[in-house]
């Protein structure tokens, strides 16, 4: 079943890498964050035209713009399959993460830069460079696209408001197809084909802290008159233990195992840029802490600067929290406990309040079928080695609303990003080989799928 390596398709796919840099350069600069506190929603739109505009000319038919129930636009388009042939699904996302401390970066976050062999800007990995990663592929086979292809680029996938999963409940004809792509992961290092397996499950909350009208000058109140601020900090202390720093929230078990393949803790220490001195937090092996046990991260806090600060007691405070959850444990029963805890952790009688703001199921693909198959030929082709496995700390709760929804189809976790990439941080990365390389798997798996039949 395997195509072998000499039959030109990996050297169209590096005579087209010119032209994946160009594409990734037009896309870094389009500043799609899909929140209109940060930027304008003009900016996705324009980004999701981009996408319409390159995938129309790749072949796909009736590429088109579709509005999903949170406001943001899909771009969906498809190409039958040739009689006898299986469909498959790719699936992207355009919109990206801020980029943060824009002094953090080393070069502009929307301008594409290369350094050291790697292409830096905001989303040239997630998940823009999966987006090249489409194209080049498409390009790579041409007029001899062997199977059927549905294709959707979603615009909202980093804010977490669900517009794609309840877009594909109510338009399933759309989507369904015999195996599904979801390319917004990757390898476990650069040159390592790899698959995701799992995916923790996302629970998101907003805890707001009250305790006076307004503020009182620190001197004249300060003592008796509770501070906001001081109280949400003992509030957040109680999600970890204090020795160890491991995740404790009470109802929520914090002793799964990983059975797959492990993650050495040097690597993820330099992988993660942990500083020289400092110990990993949590309990278990690094793989355990990442993909079979929850982990609380506090995403950011409302209070006064430092500088600017007033000698004030602090009225009020709130803070929004991250819970990622393994497979085995319910979002909904992740946020039932996380506020449960909050509330009764409140110190010296204040106010708390916990508002929901996102969630998402864990995920765990079955492997056994013949996609998985046709991939493993295809990452040996490539990479010459086994197709690896391994967990994945994120969630993409659409993976669960895809399971629910086409359940005999084969979803398939992958993509061109790798530790290195650091996405979600300042500096976000890719190494395009891997574009390259990732891209020629895509290309080769849809060859060798489509001689399975559907």
């Amino acid at each position: 079943m395997t195509t072998t390596p000499q039959d030109g398709l990996g050297s169209r796919i590096a005579t087209l890498m010119l032209r994946a840099r160009a594409d990734l350069t037009e896309l870094v600069a389009i500043p799609s964050v899909a929140d209109p506190r940060q930027y304008p929603p003009e900016e996705c739109r324009k980004a999701a035209q981009w996408v319409a505009d390159a995938f129309t000319e790749a072949g796909l038919h009736d590429v088109h713009l579709a509005r999903t129930p949170d406001g943001s636009d899909a771009v969906i388009g498809h190409r039958p399959a040739p009689p006898g042939a299986p469909t498959v699904l790719l699936y992207c996302h355009y919109d990206v993460q801020p980029p943060l401390d824009d002094d953090a970066w080393t070069s502009p976050p929307f301008t594409l830069t290369e350094r050291d062999g790697r292409w830096y800007g905001r989303g040239t990995a997630d998940c823009k460079g999966n987006i090249v990663m489409h194209l080049t592929a498409l390009r790579a086979l041409g007029d001899d696209l062997p199977v059927g292809i549905r294709f959707v680029a979603e615009g909202s996938e980093e804010q977490g408001t669900g517009g794609l999963e309840q877009y594909v409940i109510a338009h399933r004809d759309e989507f369904a197809a015999d195996a599904l792509l979801v390319c917004d992961t990757g390898n476990a290092a650069v040159g390592v084909g790899t698959a995701t397996t799992s995916l923790r499950g996302l629970v998101n909350v907003v805890v707001s802290v009250e305790t006076l009208a307004g503020e009182v000058h620190s001197g004249m109140f300060g003592g008796p008159a509770p501070d906001a601020l001081a109280a949400l900090i003992q509030l957040l202390s109680t999600l970890r233990d204090p020795s160890t720093g491991a995740t404790r929230v009470q109802g929520l078990a914090a002793d799964g195992t990983w059975q797959g393949a492990g993650y050495d803790e040097e690597q993820f220490r330099h992988d993660a840029g942990v500083l020289d001195g400092i110990p990993l937090t949590g309990e278990g092996t690094v793989a355990d802490r990442l993909w079979a046990r929850p982990a609380v991260t506090v995403l950011g806090i409302d209070c006064p600067p430092v500088v600017g600060s007033a000698a004030a007691v602090p009225p009020s405070s709130r803070a929004r929290i991250s819970l990622r959850v393994p497979p085995g444990v319910e979002a909904a029963d992740a946020l039932q406990a996380l506020t449960a805890h909050l509330t009764r952790s409140a110190p010296w009688g204040v106010r708390v309040a916990v508002e929901p703001e996102s969630s998402g199921d864990p995920f765990a693909a079955s492997t056994d079928g013949p996609a998985y198959r046709a991939l493993d030929d295809a990452m040996r082709a490539v990479y010459g080695r086994p197709m690896a496995f391994l967990g994945q700390g994120g969630s993409i709760p659409l993976c669960n609303v895809l399971t629910d929804t086409y359940p005999h189809a084969e979803i398939i976790l992958m993509g061109v990003e790798e530790p290195r990439c650091l996405i979600h941080a300042p500096n976000e990365s890719v190494d395009p080989g891997e574009i390259q390389h990732m891209a020629e798997v895509e290309a080769r798996f849809l060859q060798n799928f489509a001689q399975l039949g559907p």
